[in-house]
Formats: C-alpha cells, sequence, structure tokens
C-alpha cells in the first residue's frame, strides 16, 4: 500500500457545487464516486462516509488494514482515516458523505434525530453486513436521496436529513461490534462515561482536568485510555463538542456570535472567534454565512 496521501474534487461545474453541501450521494460505479473514492493512492477526506457495496468484490485498506470487499456491506468511515478502494469486478453500490453538523438538529429535536454518541460508536468498526430482511427498505431511502441530492427544491436538505437519519438507524439497528478482551472493556467504559460527561457539561467544563476530576483519573490517563480508543485525546472531543454547538447556533438560532460565545461560556467574544478559527479552520463569520446558504433556502 503506498503512503502517499490524496484529496479528491470533483471538475464539472455541477459537481463543485454539490461538493460545497455538506451531504452527498452517488451510485458507486459512476464517475463522481470513482473521482472520490477509488484513487492509486491512499487519501483521507473531512467528511462521514458510508460506502454501501451492493454487489461486486475487490479490496478496501483503511488505515492500514486490508478488507474483503463483497456484497451486502456498508464501510463506515470516520473524517481524517486513511483509506484505498480498489474494486475488481461488476461493483455496485453507493457512496453517502456527510459532515457531522448536516446529521445532527438542535437540541429541542433531538428526538427525531441520530444522537452524536450513536454515531461515534461505529468509529471503533469499519464493516457492517447487511441483514436482507432491511435492504429493500435501505435501497427505497437512498434511492429517494438519490433522486432530492439531484433536485434544488426547496427544503431539499431537510428532507436529505430526514432520510439520512433513517437510513443511520437501519444501519445502526446491524451493528454488531466485535468482542473486546476485558482490558480493552474497562477503557471503553471509561472514555463511554467521559463522553456522556462531555454532552451533558462542554458549556461549562473546557479543561481535561474537569472531567478527569469527574472520572476520579488524572488528566494524563483519561487523555492516553480516549485516544486508544477513539483516535484522538480527551481535549480534541472536548474542544469539537463546543465548536458543533456553535456550528449548530450558527445556523439555527439566529444569535449573533457575542450571544452564542456567552452561551456557550465565553467571557471574551474575541477568545470565541480565536477558539472557532483555530478548531474549526474557518472564522465564525465565514461558517455562518455558508451555513445559511446551505441549509436555508432563500
Amino acid at each position: 500500500m503506498q503512503t502517499t496521501l490524496n484529496r479528491h474534487t470533483a471538475q464539472s461545474p455541477l459537481q463543485a457545487e454539490k461538493t460545497h453541501f455538506p451531504f452527498g450521494i452517488y451510485k458507486l460505479e459512476d464517475d463522481v464516486a470513482n473521482s472520490h473514492l477509488i484513487s492509486n493512492a491512499p487519501h483521507q477526506h473531512n467528511s462521514f462516509e458510508l460506502i454501501w457495496v451492493a454487489e461486486g468484490t475487490g479490496h478496501y485498506w483503511i488505515d492500514n488494514e486490508q478488507h474483503e470487499v463483497g456484497p451486502n456491506q456498508v464501510y463506515c468511515l470516520t473524517p481524517g482515516q486513511v483509506h484505498q478502494f480498489k474494486p475488481e469486478r461488476n461493483i455496485k453500490g453507493y457512496v453517502i458523505t456527510f459532515s457531522q453538523e448536516f446529521l445532527l438538529m438542535p437540541k429541542e429535536n433531538a428526538s427525531l434525530i441520530f444522537h452524536s454518541n450513536s454515531f461515534r460508536q461505529l468509529t471503533g468498526t469499519t464493516v457492517i453486513r447487511l441483514n436482507e430482511d432491511v435492504r429493500t427498505e435501505m435501497e427505497d431511502l437512498v434511492v429517494k436521496m438519490l433522486k432530492e441530492f439531484d433536485n434544488f427544491f426547496l427544503l431539499r436538505s431537510e428532507i436529505l436529513r430526514g432520510l439520512l437519519n433513517i437510513f443511520m438507524i437501519y444501519l445502526t439497528r446491524q451493528y454488531r461490534p466485535a468482542a473486546q478482551p476485558p482490558s480493552k472493556q474497562g477503557n471503553r467504559t471509561l472514555v463511554n462515561k467521559f463522553f456522556s460527561i462531555v454532552e451533558e457539561k462542554y458549556m461549562v467544563f473546557k479543561l481535561v482536568a474537569d472531567y478527569a476530576d469527574e472520572l476520579a483519573v488524572t488528566p494524563n490517563h483519561l487523555n492516553e485510555m480516549v485516544k486508544k480508543v477513539s483516535g484522538f485525546p480527551a481535549s480534541h472531543h472536548i474542544r469539537q463538542r463546543v465548536v458543533l454547538e456553535a456550528k449548530r447556533l450558527a445556523t439555527y438560532s439566529g444569535s449573533s456570535m457575542k450571544e452564542i460565545a456567552y452561551s456557550l461560556g465565553f467571557d471574551d467574544i474575541a477568545h470565541f472567534s480565536k477558539f472557532f478559527k483555530n478548531f474549526s479552520g474557518r472564522s465564525f463569520t465565514d461558517y455562518k454565512k455558508e451555513a445559511m446558504q446551505q441549509y436555508l433556502c432563500i
């Protein structure tokens, strides 16, 4: 397996327009999917990805681990994973990409959405084998997503988000995590408790030490355990949860940056602005402008 990393960008004007949308769906046999997924070199993407192989065979390398590709398999990739897909013959299926903020809705709609911790459960696995009993229902959802994605009607993103959430629920029902050795089970229990506390107290607790005190462990131990399970230290997840909530509020609440900063526990708006840019990769103003264009049909 080669070690040079590539990133793909769409070429046509329509493809370029869709690239900026925080959701994408393509047929695996189409040129768009090929340019996005199939490469002569390992590469990374910044989005979550679901690769559903409906027919055909081949090989898939994910983080230097080789997998045999076969029918009725869905590969679940999180942002930053290094992967290389090499189909052999008669490959058919679908590629679905989405950002985390696209899947998650504001808290008042929490009962209707796929909770962030639920998707995190998929992070430790690579492939889910589909049950034939639900494949028809899942294919029907995919066909509807493909049709809606190719249109630009009112509330397009809301329909796509709803269909994606249902698809993810079907997928999660079929997820069977591999058995963990007792030592790793203990690590995962600690990490799951950490994520639960983050979800409850991210507006108040900003330091790893705050969470370590709650869990009665040292900050170094917590960072190490979280990194072993998730690939990132505890500090990364704390910051990203705050950034995610800031993105939600910027997109859905209509609040100003000052109001959002204060609601997330920042007394200094300049500190919040710097924090957001450092850990999201763009300024708050730029993000809000793009989000309004992407999520609201004006």
